[in-house]
């Protein structure tokens, strides 16, 4: 089942390139921080003590560039998971016209805190995103 969250932020200065829209390294970090803020907002702290996401992969479709003091939409929703990976879907939009900056998937690996080693998603941590 997909777990959607969502959030809000402001373009600033530090996320321009030298043509003065969003670089497209910036929407990685945003998606990144997204996916965080999702999990944090659901998990048990004794989960964020024992585990840590990491990512395997991103693919990133580049639609409309951003800029300075737009207001971003960051959409994010678990997708497929397997033993050890979950997917995760992003978009991007730009709320003054609802135009959608980017869709991306990315593969994330979930790993023990203790042994830096991938660790199987159970149903434990399945249920986190059934709440």
């Amino acid at each position: 089942m997909a777990h959607h969250f969502e959030n809000t932020m402001v373009v600033r200065k530090e996320h321009l390139d030298d043509q003065d829209h969003v670089n497209n390294v910036m929407y990685v970090q945003f998606m990144q921080d997204i996916a965080i803020q999702h999990w944090s907002s659901i998990a048990p702290p004794e989960l964020n003590d024992e585990i840590v996401w990491v990512v395997r992969r991103h693919e990133v479709d580049y639609h409309a560039p951003a800029f300075l003091n737009d207001e971003l939409l960051l959409k994010t929703h678990t997708g497929e998971c397997t033993a050890v990976t979950w997917d995760r879907h992003y978009e991007i939009i730009r709320i003054s016209d609802n135009r959608k900056l980017i869709t991306a998937k990315s593969c994330w690996v979930m790993l023990d805190k203790k042994t830096g080693r991938p660790r199987r998603i159970d149903d434990t941590i399945k249920a986190v995103f059934d709440r």
